[in-house]
């Protein structure tokens, strides 16, 4: 290094600077990127410049980004494509675990800088610095969701995020793939401090200045760290159990056992990790992974920019559309026909947000973009006009045709029907090519994808406005083109038409259950039924089933219906449901072949509507019965499962 602290000229990725206090900022700007993430590149310059710092020891470490988006992101997921041997995926593990265990004894103090996202092997670094300051901003998120990916933190998150914060806490982020924030951070101790942007760097120098020890974890996180480690794996066991099967997800159980049983040390373990890393579940969650990205990629590169949403419909997806936008921070009006009828969506508003938002200003500022507007007056401001009546073909007529007088030539008009076709609706409007749909999924808040309808015709601007309001409020786009129930609800019509010809035949609603759970649903299709509303599945049947003209709807669906029981909004349809949950009967024996029965019309379905144009492509159909349904992500997805099956 020379006088200037201007060395290691030939890293592309890093920069260094020494200030008049002798500090040494280091700057991770990867090369070409918007984004940081520790590639073998990235992490081959980092070794090289710890090399400098043990010839030239410096007064202190600073590690920083210089890009806008975020400290680091986590590790190049594109290298865990091509982990094909045994050798490549310890190779992978041993490289971060040994140069962050470096970079934990260096003799002189290092602080981690944490502005904006800080995930996966980018909080393993943090976690190897002495300090960790964190920058108070939305922007600002940390953890280790590996998990997600089907792989484990293995370059020593599993040893230090317990060591920093106790075990409880750290499992809970580790095996759900959890973020927290700057605040919570600080609260949990991961993070020592945490400051407003504008005194991070004064702050960090300080802290790194003062060379003080870290505060140790309270008596009891260090007890539950060490010889109390098997009562906490126990319940962590069990608590992934609930939640995931270790045949479809093996991750978290292995991050538990490398902790309790090898000091969460991943080199411990090496046949462990290999089964992991190059598993059929990592691939195909790594999959899953690169088309979400795909989703939200759709929405990038144009410049429209919603303020204003117009939301007409105050009922549960109306509401719940209406109140989404609004958290995201859009000015909405929501119309209806009157106070009386808008008033509940402003409630369930605030109850939800209430539990999330817990500063006093903030909930009031996102209230405050709620506005109740039973005259509809904001239709004509608005950026985007959603349509989210009920579902009658001359009703929503008559208020397009409304709408359309009144909003601007320039605002995206869209229905959120789920069954109609956008040709039907658009009929009689002056300009039928700007009607587009958006179609969200019930509950709002929790389901990540949202289609975008095109009709032959349609103005492929509209529908690029569309897709890019959609990525505004955090949602995944996906493009699909009018025909009945669209992708999503067009594949789980026949499913859930299966599952209730299974009941017909004498099985119970929790033995055909169970069998999806065993494959990998998350929720089985006669409590689907009973979520999405027997009314509904009556209505929809049909045409979304994909039935012939003269099928009769399920005998059980007809019975439960006509009996008054319309689900789990009803507190009884398939199920009794007590304080929200079903009460399920005895399984008893699932017949061999029966989930291969039942999710046997969604495999065909979804492949006859990429056939059919309706989406356009295999792995858009994949992204959108995943994100849209839940279906089984460790399968990559129904079309994927469907080729490893005739592999």
């Amino acid at each position: 290094m020379d006088s200037k602290g201007n060395a290691y000229t030939t890293c592309q990725h890093w920069r260094l600077d020494v200030d008049a206090e002798g500090l040494t900022w280091v700057t991770l700007d990867k090369r070409n990127e918007s984004t940081n993430s520790l590639s073998s590149a990235v992490m081959d310059e980092l070794a090289v410049l710890l090399d400098g710092f043990d010839r030239h020891p410096p007064q202190g470490v600073i590690f920083r980004s210089g890009k806008a988006a975020g400290f680091i992101a986590g590790a190049d997921i594109q290298e865990f494509t091509q982990l094909d041997t045994p050798a490549k995926g310890i190779e992978l593990v041993t490289r971060g675990w040994q140069l962050f265990a470096r970079l934990a004894s260096v003799p002189y103090p290092t602080l981690a800088l944490v502005h904006g996202h800080c995930l996966g092997g980018g909080l393993e670094l943090a976690l190897a610095c002495r300090y960790l300051l964190a920058v108070d901003e939305p922007a600002t998120r940390m953890g280790l969701p590996e998990v997600m990916l089907g792989i484990v933190p293995g370059w020593g998150g599993m040893l230090r995020l317990p060591e920093r914060i106790g075990p409880q806490a750290a499992l809970d982020m580790m095996l759900t793939g959890k973020t927290v924030d700057a605040r919570k951070a600080r609260r949990l101790g991961l993070a020592d401090e945490c400051v407003p942007p504008r005194v991070m760097d004064q702050a960090a120098a300080m802290l790194v200045l003062s060379n003080q020890p870290r505060r140790r974890p309270p008596l009891l996180q260090r007890l539950l760290n060490g010889p109390f480690k098997a009562l906490v794996a126990g319940t962590a066991r069990k608590q992934v159990a609930r939640r995931a099967r270790a045949e479809h997800y093996p991750a978290p159980y292995a991050i538990i056992d490398i902790w309790a049983r090898h000091h969460g040390n991943a080199l411990a373990a090496p046949q462990l990790i290999d089964s992991i890393v190059r598993s059929p579940t990592a691939r195909n969650l790594v999959r899953v992974f690169f088309m979400q990205e795909r989703l939200k990629s759709l929405g990038k590169g144009g410049t429209f920019q919603a303020k204003r949403v117009h939301v007409v419909g105050a009922g549960v997806m109306g509401g719940d559309i209406a109140a989404w936008c609004a958290q995201r921070g859009l000015t909405v009006t929501l119309q209806d026909q009157g106070m009386e009828r808008i008033a509940p969506a402003l409630q369930r508003a605030y109850a939800a947000w209430g539990k999330r938002i817990r500063d006093a200003r903030e909930l009031r500022n996102v209230m405050d973009r709620l506005i109740p507007d039973p005259d509809g007056h904001g239709a004509r401001q608005a950026d985007v006009v959603i349509e989210a009546i009920f579902e009658n073909l001359e009703a929503k007529h008559a208020l397009l045709q409304d709408l359309e007088a009144k909003i601007r030539s320039d605002a995206v008009l869209a229905t959120n029907t789920s069954s109609l076709r956008i040709e039907d609706l658009r009929s009689p409007l002056a300009r039928p090519e700007r009607l587009i749909g958006i179609h969200f999924f019930n509950p709002v808040a929790r389901m990540p994808l949202v289609e975008v309808v095109a009709a032959e015709g349609s103005d492929p601007e509209v529908v690029q406005r569309g897709i890019a309001f959609v990525r505004q409020i955090d949602r995944l786009p996906l493009p699909v083109r009018s025909a009945p129930g669209f992708l999503v609800n067009a594949v789980l019509g026949p499913y859930m038409l299966e599952a209730m010809r299974a009941v017909d035949e004498g099985l119970t609603p929790a033995t055909v259950d169970e069998a999806m759970l065993a494959f990998g649903m998350p929720m089985g299709p006669i409590e689907l039924i009973d979520m999405v509303g027997l009314d509904v599945a009556v209505a929809a049947g049909k045409s979304l089933a994909g039935a012939g003209a003269g099928a009769e709807p399920p005998r059980c669906l007809l019975e439960h219906f006509n009996a008054g029981y319309l689900g789990k909004k009803s507190g009884r349809g398939f199920y009794e449901y007590r304080a929200g949950r079903p009460v399920k009967g005895p399984v008893g024996t699932v017949p061999a072949g029966l989930a291969e029965r039942l999710v046997r019309p969604l495999l065909e379905r979804s492949r006859q509507l990429v056939n059919e144009g309706v989406v356009a492509d295999a792995d858009l159909a994949d992204a959108g019965v995943i994100f849209g349904t839940g279906f089984a992500p460790f399968t990559g997805g129904p079309l994927n499962y469907l080729r490893s099956q005739h592999a």
